[in-house]
């Protein structure tokens, strides 16, 4: 058999794109989800098909290497074996649906583990929601999209979800049994400072979030409907809204004038959240726990979103700034927060103490480690008490091994056709 590189035992993470932690919130997790193990002495390899953006995180400083790969292609497979990883970790279940079986069939012997990052499939029923101007209901929950990703769930030994909601709709609604299922929040290294800077030493008020994400493309068409009532009430203030790779459709919404400031990629986000008096996120749809709120409370920005940007992060009686569920009732919070100094300087603290106490990275680690642990040491019983998986793979992973094997060989047929 094949021997792993080092004597340290190997995770690979198969991932969707390699990590930009100033881009968004995934970028950060994943990361933690690699300390996480280097912390526990594993060797990591981070494998992509994905093109390397200039805004990558360099995983090198983590002692972490880097493997491009292919899709559906045979070289992955022969890479796989010769690495023999202990636990292979796909990033969203597209990626589990796109090498589980090759995984399975190179090494059956690696704990497969799936990081969600979100549920999708409640994130595009929610944004259906909004545009059909319906409530969320079975018909849009029990999506195409969720067949898929549930059906990912299950055939993985553990998933990692970000949400205390989502472990609670992925158990009651879907009825994923719990020991497949291991909550996993955003994991803190250290608390936030005890003394940011204050109401007088910040102005103007900031959104950030990547634009290729929808509910944050979303917010940004929201808040350019609210913005004209707050400036009417806020002469001097102004809008800075920071994100990766704005279009030319966010870029023509920026408005000097009106104080609606489309700046785009922001170096350091927390700088500049930092400076801000008001972070901004009027969310209408949404999975997950939200990057730009934990930050926000990190940097001591009071926040004004709605249940949607909330959900899983504080409590709505502990959030640290206001919860918001209407244009007059957002606009109203907004303008009032910006003014009010004691209100503020109140909301600053109670983000400053909670998020430490919600997300204490030690904590949170602890527990975590010790389930993966248990499933790793127990994983031959784990599976046989999966009979869902185990059908699930047999079927699925048949459809797609095939499926990849067919694109494999149309693709070497065309390169030995070539003239």
């Amino acid at each position: 058999m094949p021997q792993p590189l080092s004597s340290k035992p190997l995770l690979i993470i198969v991932g969707y794109v390699w990590p930009e932690p100033n881009s968004s919130a995934a970028g950060t997790r994943m990361l933690s989800l690699i300390r996480l193990y280097r912390d526990q002495g594993w060797q990591v390899i981070f494998a992509s098909a994905a093109e390397k953006s200039p805004h990558r995180f360099d995983l090198s400083t983590l002692d972490v290497a880097e493997h491009n790969i292919e899709l559906n292609h045979q070289s992955f497979d022969d890479w796989l074996k010769q690495q023999a990883p202990q636990a292979v970790m796909f990033d969203r279940f597209m990626l589990e649906e796109q090498f589980g079986w090759r995984v399975e069939q190179a090494c059956p012997d690696a704990m497969r583990i799936l990081d969600m990052e979100d549920v999708h499939a409640l994130r595009q029923a929610r944004e259906q929601a909004v545009k059909q101007g319906r409530e969320l209901d079975n018909g849009l929950l029990n999506s195409e999209l969720a067949q898929r990703e549930i059906a990912a769930i299950y055939r993985c030994d553990l998933t990692l979800v970000i949400s205390e909601f989502e472990m609670q709709l992925l158990q009651q609604h879907f009825r994923v049994p719990a020991e497949l299922l291991c909550y996993c929040p955003f994991l803190l290294d250290e608390p936030p400072p005890a003394e940011p800077a204050g109401f007088q030493q910040r102005q103007h008020f900031i959104a950030i979030g990547n634009f290729r994400h929808a509910p944050n493309w979303h917010s940004v068409l929201w808040l350019k409907q609210l913005w004209p009532a707050i400036k009417q009430q806020l002469p001097a203030a102004e809008l800075h809204i920071y994100g990766a790779y704005p279009p030319p459709k966010a870029t023509a919404l920026h408005n000097a004038k009106q104080g609606f400031l489309v700046k785009g990629w922001a170096s350091d986000g927390v700088a500049v959240m930092k400076q801000a008096r008001i972070c901004l996120a009027p969310l209408a749809f949404g999975a997950g726990l939200k990057g730009k709120l934990l930050e926000a409370m990190l940097c001591g920005t009071p926040s004004v979103s709605t249940p949607i940007g909330a959900e899983g992060m504080l409590a709505d009686n502990n959030w640290p700034g206001a919860i918001a569920t209407g244009d007059d009732d957002f606009i109203a919070a907004a303008v009032r927060l910006y003014q009010d100094e004691t209100r503020w300087t109140k909301a600053q603290q109670l983000g400053l103490t909670c998020v430490w106490q919600r997300f204490d990275g030690a904590e949170h680690s602890a527990r975590i480690w010790q389930q993966l642990q248990h499933v790793q040491a127990e994983l031959t019983a784990h599976r046989q008490a999966n009979f869902t998986g185990l059908m699930l793979r047999h079927h699925a992973y048949r459809s797609t091994k095939f499926m990849g094997q067919w694109i494999e060989a149309k693709t070497r047929l065309q390169q030995l056709t070539k003239p």
